[in-house]
């Protein structure tokens, strides 16, 4: 199957486009409230909302890249083979949604060994590309990178440039690059970010999306298309455009990140991609990505 075209207007920067395959108790907040031996138990909403977004996409013939739970893979293959029938790419979110700074480097191999098999198995496709849960690769958790390349990922998307209370690398490059490990090779496709002053600024998507004003993101997405001539890096999750998702306990900030608009993102995603042409990542950094196999080969 030939990699799909962008969406948007014609001649425009190709941003990226992903989507973490996750059901709202899946969250990491949640890992206190809703052990994992509990999911069976609640009420999946994951199909419906994925769904949604696909119907979405499709109307606007835009194509992107699912990151999808093996936990969801190995219970909802029909979804994942919709996914992929539909002409959008398949990418790994890890097993088990957990945080990678609080495994061992032995217990993510086999999180992502798993749902690497549980996820190509059900899409009959090959899964290149990773997406830690909640961004958890750090400073604490830089090793992953190996196992990833161990495991014969091509494309990490974990690391994100900024300071916050859960995660980032706030030095770390804001554009993807290649990272050289003793392992061997792979590109790093970072949360977008624009400069202010000395610090990154997020945009990229999921909560920030929300909680900002549309205005916002279209113009930070215009500054790095066309101050910087880069692509950006969205991404978002199903259960936010599920205003009627149950809600779960939190405190405070956890709670207002969770579910503040939530009955906005539908229309903003609507508007954004009407405003800006989207891809998959291996599409949009599909040279970047090349130059792996090209090492790879020499190697």
């Amino acid at each position: 199957m030939a990699a799909p075209g962008p969406s948007g207007p014609p001649g425009a920067i190709t941003n990226a486009m992903s989507v973490d395959v996750e059901d709202y108790f899946q969250v990491s907040v949640f890992d206190d409230v809703v052990p994992r031996h509990h999911w069976d138990r609640l009420e999946s909403r994951v199909c419906a909302n994925t769904e949604r977004l696909l119907q979405i996409f499709e109307e606007q013939d835009v194509h992107a890249t699912f990151f999808v739970l093996g936990w969801v893979a190995e219970r909802f293959p029909a979804l994942i083979q919709q996914i992929v029938r539909l002409g959008h790419e398949v990418a790994c979110h890890g097993y088990a949604h957990r945080l990678i700074y609080d495994q061992t480097p032995e217990a993510f191999r086999e999180d992502i060994r798993r749902a690497k098999a549980v996820i190509e198995a059900a899409a009959n496709a090959p899964v290149d590309g990773f997406r830690a849960p909640s961004y958890s690769i750090t400073t604490r958790s830089l090793w992953a990178l190996d196992v990833l390349i161990d495991e014969g990922f091509r494309y990490d998307a974990s690391i994100f440039p900024i300071h916050h209370d859960r995660y980032g690398i706030p030095d770390a490059p804001r554009h993807p690059y290649l990272v050289e490990r003793q392992r061997g090779t792979l590109v790093e496709v970072p949360g977008s970010t624009i400069r202010c002053g000395p610090v990154n600024v997020p945009f990229g998507g999921g909560g920030y999306f929300r909680i900002t004003p549309y205005a916002w993101t279209r113009w930070a997405i215009n500054v790095v298309n066309r101050r910087e001539r880069r692509p950006a890096n969205f991404y978002l999750h199903p259960w936010e455009v599920d205003p009627d998702q149950p809600r779960l306990p939190a405190k405070g900030l956890s709670r207002f990140r969770q579910y503040c608009n939530l009955d906005k993102t539908e229309s903003r995603l609507r508007r954004l991609i009407r405003d800006f042409a989207f891809a998959p990542i291996s599409t949009v950094f599909a040279e970047l990505i090349r130059r792996v196999d090209v090492r790879e080969a020499v190697a």
